[in-house]
């Protein structure tokens, strides 16, 4: 009663291929943003990732390391997913391998 009919009207026929283009180049500005975003954020992460497994898996016995709450000190035993870290003179915590976050310099920890 209050909202009128609508009815749809048809593009010329003329106009059809110029309307595929159109589309395509309103894609465009998206697709551009999904590549700069890999390239910028994506990509970046998945290398950093990739560098703390690889200083993960290469940790031995001896090292000196930082763990992500901060306590700093020497591996005394690794096992598959922990290891033990002395942290002052005969006090030794047992911690996940993934709790490191960096291997200091030798002679860093004293």
């Amino acid at each position: 009663m209050f909202i009128s009919s609508a009815f749809a009207q048809t593009a010329p026929a003329a106009a059809a291929g110029g309307d595929m283009q159109s589309t395509l180049m309103s894609m465009l500005p998206l697709v551009l943003m999904f590549v700069v975003l890999y390239f910028v954020m994506i990509r970046p992460q998945m290398k950093k990732q990739k560098d703390a497994k690889a200083m993960i898996d290469a940790l031995a016995k001896g090292d000196e390391v930082v763990t992500v709450g901060g306590m700093l000190g020497k591996i005394s035993k690794i096992s598959d997913n922990s290891l033990s870290l002395e942290i002052a003179a005969g006090v030794e915590v047992q911690i996940q391998r993934g709790a490191v976050v960096q291997v200091l310099p030798k002679g860093s920890v004293k």
